[in-house]
């Protein structure tokens, strides 16, 4: 005997330009016209709460006691009929259409139903690369995504004060600096790592282009993350240094690779798996920064097992919902020192009887990564961080 589920109505806001402009602009003229039609006509219009004027509606979702209310969790409860739908994950997003590959390894074009698109969100984009989606088939080659399950891990950023996710569902953060040409930036891999403590995503720090360089120089940068339990490495996809440790690190995970342009992540990925032929260019002589080569976050299936996401290159990572007060307990090296303050409420910065600058100046804390922890805590501006 099959059991029905359960739906439930939520009343849920739509964007502002989800429905046309529904009442008259001209009503004192169409009276002048049209005297007694126009009475009626305006009589008709309903301007409360629930008329056509609203942004809110009601839709149909799968009820669910223990779900939030919130957007996320609707796009995940929006009612389908399961009978008829597919399931895929999301290979990668181009504005308005998304490429799906199903689970029989088909890769469907795929639109996205409107009700999920115009529905008001903090989100840039309502479906990401990684995104695990309920869909139709509309023709022998196309789709529509009708729903996105629960995510449960997403790499994202604040931009112009949304959420933009850049991939979701994965297991692990590759960060990729380099060691010169463009020069190595602590504080950004730094701004990963709390992203990746916050999102439960297992980070990886690369340093490629060792080649450049004496790797003696890194050593005291690489030996104050290894001391905090992070795996390091260093590569050079150039000479094929690191590569096979690299390669068993993401064998049979789900990674996301990150950094700036130009410090070589797709020369990495095309090391790891040869046949990729990933788009490269070199950095520009002038500035040292890299040119914007990959433009949209893709998963590639690796013939060893897993998927890796190239993702595009980041100058600027500004954080997403993490309040200043949280910002200590997603350093690894801080944390354990936070409840030995004198005040509970210590930001670790102006405070007297705070022990983590009592750590900080005994060299039990790394006082870089203790300026990095300060920069975050400043309210700072967004600027554009796309290379």
């Amino acid at each position: 005997m099959s059991s029905k589920k359960k739906k439930q109505k939520l009343r849920v806001e739509f964007k502002k330009k989800y429905q046309g402009r529904n009442r008259q602009g001209d009503v004192t003229r169409e009276y002048l016209d049209h005297d007694a039609e126009t009475l009626d006509a305006a009589n008709s219009e309903r301007i409360s709460g629930k008329g056509k004027l609203t942004r809110r509606r009601t839709i149909m979702v799968d009820a669910d006691s223990d779900a939030k209310s919130d957007d996320v969790d609707i796009a995940s409860r929006l009612d389908v009929d399961d009978a008829s739908v597919l399931r895929g994950r999301v290979l990668e997003v181009h504005g308005l259409q998304s490429y799906v590959e199903n689970e029989q390894g088909v890769v469907i074009r795929c639109a996205t139903r409107r009700l999920l698109k115009t529905m008001s969100t903090d989100q840039r984009h309502v479906v990401a690369a990684g995104d695990v989606v309920r869909f139709k088939m509309e023709g022998a080659h196309e789709g529509v995504i009708l729903r996105i399950d629960p995510r449960r891990s997403i790499l994202c950023r604040s931009s112009k004060g949304r959420q933009h996710i850049i991939v979701s569902n994965c297991d692990q953060l590759l960060i990729v600096t380099s060691a010169a040409q463009p020069t190595i930036k602590p504080n950004l891999i730094d701004r990963f790592l709390v992203t990746a403590e916050q999102n439960q995503l297992d980070p990886v720090i690369c340093i490629n282009k060792a080649d450049l360089i004496d790797p003696a120089e890194l050593q005291s940068l690489l030996g104050v993350y290894s001391r905090l339990g992070y795996r390091t490495l260093l590569t050079s996809a150039q000479k094929g240094w690191g590569i096979r440790p690299l390669r068993d690190i993401v064998r049979g995970k789900q990674t996301v690779v990150a950094g700036q342009s130009g410090v070589g992540k797709s020369s990495i990925l095309n090391a790891i798996q040869p046949g990729l032929e990933l788009r490269v260019q070199k950095v520009s002589e002038e500035n040292e920064k890299g040119k914007h080569t990959t433009t949209t976050a893709k998963l590639i299936p690796l013939r060893e097992g897993g998927y890796i996401v190239d993702t595009p290159g980041i100058r600027q990572f500004q954080l997403w919902d993490i309040e200043p007060q949280e910002i200590g307990g997603l350093f690894r090296d801080i944390r354990p020192y936070a409840n030995y303050c004198r005040f509970p409420n210590c930001e670790h910065q102006h405070e007297v009887g705070c022990a983590v600058k009592n750590a900080v100046a005994d060299d039990r804390i790394d006082a870089r990564r203790y300026e990095s922890y300060c920069h975050l805590m400043e309210a700072e501006p967004e600027k554009p961080d796309l290379d």
